[in-house]
């Protein structure tokens, strides 16, 4: 058989071709190690030069043209297979979508958006800081003087050291404090922040837990006083709650404000349950007062030139409060279901509050 006829019987027979099952078989058939084509290349080693010289382009010519059919065979047969599953197959969009499980939103992250958001709405800004501090800017920088019982070990985290390290003490900070002194370094005065952020203690209850998260603030100025913070709080507590709320300031002691307060909001109790905002009884939730000179000058701020007030909070305890949650470590070893009994659904973002 010449070449033109063996080209003609194989391109015929890979027209012919109805599945790429059989379409393999031609392509082992011909192009194969044991194939027509390449029986008849390796013939080309026993040929004259001149011989070869001739039929040698001839044979590639002819492998590339089966090659190049097989592929084209391959690819409209691959269309059929697609055109006749299309037409056995169909989907009515008119069903309703698959139900897919979604995210939720945790408590704690929530009403951190509202708390950042309430106090934006007052001027504001958010500082952040590192969660490992040093002994210094987690207690000496805020005037806790050496025998500080939080400075002890069975109150405080603190991290190991090798034998040699002479570095100084490091801890896992007790409070968002730290960011205070580090934003006043940094930035000078005046200052409005808040600096909300994880905190760590050594302590497990109802109550209390290892890990825990907190809402300080600073504000620095020529004039503040007293009754400024006692009007933020205020306006924070009633836009946070929904409803007016009042304050008690009751005098304490903070090393790192002078004077210092106890804060207590007003509330009610009926049936074990605490109602914010009406009634007789007072709630105790934060501490406050006057950043003490000693916390200005670590900060690098002149306290003859400029004073402020600071408070703190705990976010968790919060949270508890608004949404009724009545354990702590339920924020920590719940499931899915805890948070939606609660109200927490997906992405379940807080607009920003105005001032009320």
């Amino acid at each position: 058989m010449n070449l033109d006829q063996l080209k003609s019987d194989w391109l015929g027979r890979i027209a012919a071709a109805t599945d790429e099952g059989a379409l393999e078989e031609l392509r082992v058939a011909a192009l194969g190690k044991k194939g027509e084509i390449s029986l008849k290349m390796r013939d080309l080693g026993g040929m004259s030069p001149e011989e070869r010289q001739v039929a040698g382009p001839a044979l590639n010519a002819l492998k590339d043209e089966v090659t190049t059919a097989i592929a084209a065979k391959k690819v409209a047969l691959g269309d059929a297979a697609l055109d006749e599953r299309l037409k056995a197959e169909w989907l009515d969009v008119t069903l309703p979508a698959r139900h897919r499980r979604v995210g939720t939103i945790h408590p704690v992250s929530q009403v951190t958006e509202e708390v950042t958001a309430i106090f934006a709405d007052m001027g504001f800004a958010v500082a952040e800081g590192p969660q490992i501090e040093t002994d210094w800017y987690n207690f000496d920088a805020l005037n806790i003087p050496g025998h500080h019982p939080a400075r002890a070990e069975m109150d405080t985290f603190y991290t190991h050291r090798a034998e040699g390290d002479d570095r100084p003490p490091h801890v896992l900070r007790t409070h968002t404090s730290p960011v205070q002194i580090r934003h006043m370094e940094a930035h000078g005065a005046p200052v409005r922040v808040i600096a909300p952020g994880r905190v760590y203690r050594a302590d497990y209850d109802q109550t209390h837990t290892p890990m825990f998260h907190q809402v300080e603030g600073l504000a620095i100025d020529r004039d503040i006083s007293m009754a400024n913070l006692k009007w933020v709080l205020e306006e924070f507590f009633s836009a946070y709650f929904g409803t007016k709320v009042r304050t008690r300031f009751r005098a304490s002691h903070f090393p790192f404000t002078e004077p210092s307060a106890e804060v207590d909001i007003q509330c009610s109790w009926e049936g074990g349950t605490v109602k914010v905002g009406e009634g007789s009884d007072w709630l105790e939730v934060l501490g406050s007062g006057m950043v003490h000179p000693k916390v200005l000058q670590a900060g690098g701020i002149d306290p003859a030139e400029w004073q402020g007030f600071a408070f703190g909070m705990g976010i968790d305890r919060i949270a508890m409060l608004k949404y009724g949650i009545p354990d702590l470590r339920a924020f920590f070893d719940s499931d899915l279901r805890w948070l939606r009994h609660y109200g927490f659904a997906a992405l379940q973002v807080p607009a920003v509050h105005s001032g009320v």
